[in-house]
């Protein structure tokens, strides 16, 4: 089966150029521009329309084949599912991790095991249809109870679980918080449309939508009428990309896949995600080529790079020249001096020969749009590129950016962290709108058919279907620009039930390790329960020992209160410790073991808490790259 991927422009066969429709001299727009900024709809596109013009004059890098993006035929699709989501058990019994499958199945919330009931029952009947032979498990076998799993009582807890934490927060830190007392959807409680609950699945929360109480808001607020989302900070704090290990982000990477199905099921939107594009491209060089290549360049030059080092010094360049500059962003560079600067760029880059102080200021800027939508595969995917599309059918502004936060927290590790530098770099912009005239509105129509629109894909929609669409592509740059700070949180109900699963995996390899080195293991256990019987008498007597193996200060002995923070513990060890060299902002407390792999803290978790949370954690400061 194929489809059409949405575009907001057709290219031509014979000219390799898009097409704009255009009114006729003497005849009347079908739309004309606001004159007002304060709103975003059809009538404020006019700079949408002419960046789509300096693209089309400025001949992008290099054309495309044209090519059809295509969805997965029904069960192949279930499959891939199945398989991202690490249940590929459920009907390859070959599959490897089967006990894993289960452990995770355990963990799942009523919405999100019945987004995986779906799969696996339209998998089942798709192969009954072709005759096939199938060993796909019925449904009710694959979640009933089981004696070593129980998962009502794992499903139930891993939506309350740390419900005191959060209330505790919300009732002593509402100043804090800018919230009161939240409660789940449908309890009754005073949470509001702009709170932000972390701590209930948000396929959970949007049944009250779906069973009647939808909220309805207009998609076209001012730049200051958009909501103020607020989240509900909770004591054993907040967990970003990056803080976790590569283990516990696989776990988190399968759950937020099925919660994201949950949440468009329930929703009763539908999901198709696009088979991966085979398409040739170039295998080295700056512009147009797939951004992993672009990275592994910059690796091999500087270890460690997760941005694009050209993407990093545009910007850099950019703000060396000030922000301050009317139509930044807007104003196009010449189009003949920016491939000539192209050219050079190419060639010269990273020999370190190019003559940065002759790149002029639009030049630059028009460079960085230009390498965004030059990416043979898009920023935002291929696979997920429907799934960005389809947020703003969401009732709520809520749940488009509980989706959004999912659907960033599926994207490759490469693309999130070029995305995060884009946006970073676009609120600075606009954080100069008195003096560059740039608005959130402003920037997002400009950046919007830079970031949507790449080359090669064709489409069919009628000049009122692209209108609508290209005002909905610029509301979600508008969402992304003005939330991206939520975007890259992953929700507390993902963490507890990545703690679950490494609980249950933590149970199974001590029974594993019992049955096969008994004897052994008893000498073992001896050994440990007396520096367990050590660690809990210091941690009952409210004392934490930390270690930092990196450093002189190898351990230090800190007593618990209430209100410490980990903060305050990073603060200790500098002052203790003058031999540091490391800077303040580069330093992490991390949380070891017990329920998690590795979770870098975030500086206002209450390490009390924390404690009571993961009692079997250890605790290292360290050195990380931002």
């Amino acid at each position: 089966m194929v489809t059409k991927l949405v575009c907001y422009l057709q290219l031509s066969r014979r000219t390799g150029h898009y097409n704009v429709q255009r009114a006729r001299p003497g005849e009347k727009p079908p739309y004309q521009r606001c004159n007002s900024q304060d709103s975003l709809d059809e009538l404020a596109l006019d700079d949408y329309w002419k960046e789509v013009e300096i693209i089309q004059h400025t001949g992008d890098a290099e054309q495309q084949e044209e090519v059809q993006l295509k969805v997965a035929d029904e069960g192949e699709q279930e499959e891939a599912w199945l398989t991202e989501a690490g249940l590929a058990t459920l009907f390859d019994e070959s599959a490897a991790d089967g006990e894993d499958s289960m452990v995770l199945l355990s963990t799942l919330t009523r919405t999100q095991a019945a987004a995986v009931e779906r799969r696996v029952e339209t998998l089942k009947q798709t192969l009954r249809k072709r005759n096939k032979p199938y060993s796909v498990p019925d449904v009710r076998d694959i979640f009933k109870p089981s004696p070593a799993l129980d998962t009502k009582q794992d499903s139930e807890s891993t939506s309350t679980e740390g419900s005191e934490h959060r209330k505790t927060e919300a009732t002593s830190s509402g100043e804090h918080s800018g919230v009161g007392n939240g409660a789940e959807p449908g309890g009754g409680g005073a949470e509001t449309e702009t709170d932000i609950n972390l701590e209930v699945s948000f396929s959970e929360q949007a049944l009250s939508y779906r069973d009647g109480s939808k909220v309805t808001q207009p998609i076209n607020e001012a730049d200051d009428k958009l909501p103020d989302f607020k989240v509900v900070r909770d004591k054993t704090g907040m967990t970003k990309v990056g803080d976790l290990s590569a283990a516990d982000m696989k776990k988190v990477r399968r759950l937020v896949l099925i919660e994201m199905t949950a949440l468009f099921d329930t929703a009763g939107l539908d999901l198709k995600t696009h088979k991966p594009l085979k398409i040739r491209v170039k295998e080295s060089g700056l512009f147009g080529v797939p951004l992993s290549t672009v990275l592994e360049q910059d690796q091999r030059r500087v270890p460690g790079t997760r941005v694009p080092l050209i993407m990093q010094r545009l910007i850099s360049h950019i703000e060396e020249e000030g922000l301050h500059t009317e139509g930044l962003l807007r104003v196009p560079g010449a189009s003949t001096r920016v491939k000539t600067v192209c050219h050079e760029l190419e060639l010269k880059f990273y020999d370190g020969l190019f003559l940065w102080e002759t790149l002029k200021q639009h030049d630059a800027a028009s460079l960085l749009k230009l390498f965004i939508r030059e990416l043979p595969h898009p920023l935002l995917t291929v696979e997920y590129f429907s799934a960005f599309i389809s947020v703003l059918k969401f009732p709520t502004k809520k749940q488009q950016l509980q989706a959004l936060n999912l659907l960033v927290l599926l994207l490759p590790e490469s693309s999130r962290d070029t995305l995060k530098a884009l946006l970073e770099f676009l609120q600075r912009v606009i954080d100069h709108k008195e003096q560059n005239k740039m608005t959130l509105n402003n920037v997002a129509v400009v950046m919007a058919p830079n970031i949507f629109m790449f080359k090669g894909f064709r489409s069919k929609i009628t000049e009122q279907q692209e209108f609508a669409m290209a005002t909905g592509m610029a509301n979600i740059v508008r969402l992304f620009i003005r939330y991206q700070n939520l975007l890259w949180t992953i929700p507390k109900f993902v963490m507890n039930q990545v703690r679950k699963q490494n609980t249950e995996n933590q149970r199974k390899m001590n029974r594993d390790r019992a049955v096969k080195k008994l004897l052994k293991k008893m000498a073992y256990d001896r050994e440990k329960n007396i520096e367990k019987v050590e660690k809990s008498s210091e941690a009952e007597g409210g004392i934490i020992r930390v270690q930092a193996p990196q450093f002189t200060k190898v351990s230090m002995a800190v007593q618990l209160t209430e209100e410490l923070q980990a903060s305050d513990i990073l603060t200790r060890f500098l002052s203790q410790d003058s031999s540091v060299s490391v800077k303040r902002e580069d330093l992490c407390l991390f949380e070891i073991g017990g329920n998690i792999k590795e979770r870098c803290l975030d500086e206002e978790t209450y390490m009390k808490a924390l404690l009571e949370l993961n009692p079997a954690a250890e605790w290292v400061i360290k050195s990380v790259q931002r």
